[in-house]
């Protein structure tokens, strides 16, 4: 009988965001595998890699919304599965699969979740009200949620998100089949929380998206952290494309075997 691992050591200097040998598996697929991870205060963190790579696991993990097999993980000093109502307090979560009571209006949305936050009421109508101008939201703000565009739903999820001021913003795919300007109006939103002094990790697999807005970056592939650290020494003078090809050992040569392509038939 082999003897359990080691506890996972605590990071030295609190970061906003701390990992330390996550794990999680779901059958005999193993999702993550031994993963660490340290995101600086006020950060614009991008957490890459390709589909199925592990990132949504890996924030789910995070953000308490999933018990990791093995290893830790901390949100500033706080564990977030020692200690788990603290820990939800200090963060805002945008999920890549929204579920909104859809039933309810934008406004109503808001309000709800700022009470169930225990924010005061007037506080909550304040905030609310701010960030549906803010968000281009207000002319729908009486609308059901259900009626909402993909669009609207990700603004308004964001607003339910940065309610009650967390510290750090999880965010996945949060730029996903959504129009240019309010993409536009979601980083602007972001780059006020930063501003703020708060932290942004979100996930995404569009390095072009995350070389524009990132400051550092971690490369996960095959539930593992193969690359991290600031985005310029993760590029290594190259395009963060080419990093991210070169890093997870993708295979782009169709080499012969769709020479068919492009030859019709009549």
């Amino acid at each position: 009988m082999q003897p359990p691992p080691p506890p996972a050591a605590e990071p030295a200097v609190a970061p906003a965001v701390a990992a330390r040998g996550l794990r999680k598996h779901f059958g005999s697929t193993v999702a993550v595998d031994a993963l660490d991870l340290d995101v600086p205060t006020g950060s614009f963190y991008g957490l890459v890699g390709p589909n199925g790579a592990g990132k949504t696991t890996t924030l789910r993990m995070l953000t308490g919304l999933l018990r990791p097999d093995a290893g830790r993980a901390w949100v500033g000093a706080v564990d977030v599965w020692a200690d788990p109502l603290m820990a939800k307090r200090r963060v805002g979560v945008l999920p890549e699969d929204l579920v909104l009571f859809d039933r309810l209006s934008g406004r109503q949305l808001l309000t709800y979740t700022g009470l169930l936050r225990g924010l005061p009421a007037d506080l909550v109508e304040e905030r609310a009200g701010a960030l549906l101008d803010v968000l281009g939201l207000t002319p729908a703000g009486g609308q059901l949620v259900v009626d909402y565009s993909h669009g609207m739903r990700k603004k308004v999820a964001l607003a339910a998100a940065l309610l009650h001021a967390p510290q750090v913003l999880f965010l996945d795919e949060p730029f996903e089949a959504i129009d240019p300007v309010s993409a536009r109006t979601i980083r602007s939103v972001l780059e006020r929380h930063l501003s703020g002094g708060g932290t942004v990790i979100f996930s995404s697999h569009v390095m072009e998206l995350v070389e524009r807005l990132c400051d550092r970056i971690g490369v996960v592939h095959g539930g593992r952290m193969v690359a991290s650290g600031s985005l310029d020494a993760v590029r290594g003078g190259r395009s963060l494309d080419e990093a991210f090809v070169d890093l997870v050992g993708a295979d782009v040569e169709t080499g012969e075997a769709l020479g068919w392509l492009g030859t019709s038939s009549d």
